[in-house]
């Protein structure tokens, strides 16, 4: 016989059973391959993940969602922390997911990779949309922080280059949370002021996280669809952005952004010399065969004392 304060409700049952998992087996890190991915409206992550021996049921919330950049995938090979927890209304045992990151390449750099992968599928940085950088420059809109070095940097080489350009600021935060957002705004405001020739978008080096800003997959939307052509002039040489990508054209270093969309007013000057002296020289054989047609004519005039000697 058996005891009928020993006989559990289901619910009951599995409440005893959490507790048991969760007060006995500690938050784990964790190693395996993603699959049976589910990415509902809800913004919450559900999948499994598996070895070659077994398989784990995973939940990762919307809010713990915040510090990853890039796009979960079937096939993915990731490290979790994790803490196991039983689901009472299927009795399911599950993992609640509290961070997780691709194993063998960072989170920025995957997100960086599938973000470029996706855009470029799309077309976004193919040359035939391009638009060409202008000729003739009056007016130079760059897009950058009021308070770094890098818009004295564009000032100093246009100065010595090309004084005659005028250079409007739309100032920008170039770092930190939102600072896309930012951007993006300063790039809408300069394109629809349509008093800019050219556009220059400009921050000085450092890390990926430090660039991130330029990775964001809505501001590299706003450049594709600026009218005005773009430059950007981001980080230093070996630094490389999506916004590099997408821009019409792209310069390494800020200064090299400010030498690319002007002419040097010495070749300027030179050039300027030569069409001068090629001016003269036509002049003067023009008006040397004028005067030789003239001559010609003037042998042709039947005058008064040809006439009596005739």
């Amino acid at each position: 016989m058996f005891n009928l304060d020993e006989i559990y409700t289901v619910s009951d049952f599995l409440s005893l059973c959490n507790k048991t998992v969760e007060n006995n087996i500690p938050t784990s890190w964790l190693q395996g391959e993603i699959s049976n991915l589910a990415c509902p409206a809800s913004g919450h992550w559900y999948f499994s993940l598996k070895d070659s021996r077994g398989q784990v049921r995973c939940a990762l919330f919307r809010l713990n969602q915040r510090n990853i950049k890039f796009n979960p995938e079937n096939g993915l090979e990731v490290l979790v922390r994790a803490a196991p927890t039983l689901y009472e209304a299927r009795g399911d045992f599950q993992l609640i997911i509290q961070h997780v990151e691709p194993v063998g390449v960072g989170n920025l750099n995957l997100a960086f990779e599938q973000l470029k992968n996706k855009l470029s599928e799309e077309g976004l940085f193919d040359s035939t949309h391009k638009k060409p950088l202008p000729a003739i420059v009056k007016t130079i809109g760059v897009i950058s922080s009021s308070t770094g070095a890098v818009i004295q940097d564009i000032i100093r080489v246009l100065n010595k280059r090309y004084p005659f350009a005028h250079i409007l600021l739309f100032d920008s935060v170039v770092q930190g949370q939102g600072a896309f957002e930012k951007i993006g705004q300063a790039i809408i405001a300069a394109d629809n002021s349509q008093r800019c020739d050219v556009l220059i978008v400009a921050r000085g080096g450092g890390s990926l996280e430090d660039l991130w800003a330029f990775n964001e997959e809505s501001l590299a939307r706003i450049i594709y669809h600026t009218k005005t052509p773009i430059v950007s002039a981001i980080g230093h040489e070996t630094d490389t952005t999506i916004a590099d990508f997408v821009s019409d054209a792209s310069a390494p270093t800020p200064s090299a952004a400010a030498m690319l969309v002007t002419p040097d007013r010495l070749e300027l000057r030179s050039s300027l010399t030569k069409l001068s002296l090629l001016l003269h020289q036509q002049a003067v054989q023009n008006q040397q065969r004028k005067q030789t047609a003239l001559d010609q004519l003037k042998l042709r005039i039947n005058t008064p004392d040809r006439q009596l000697n005739h």
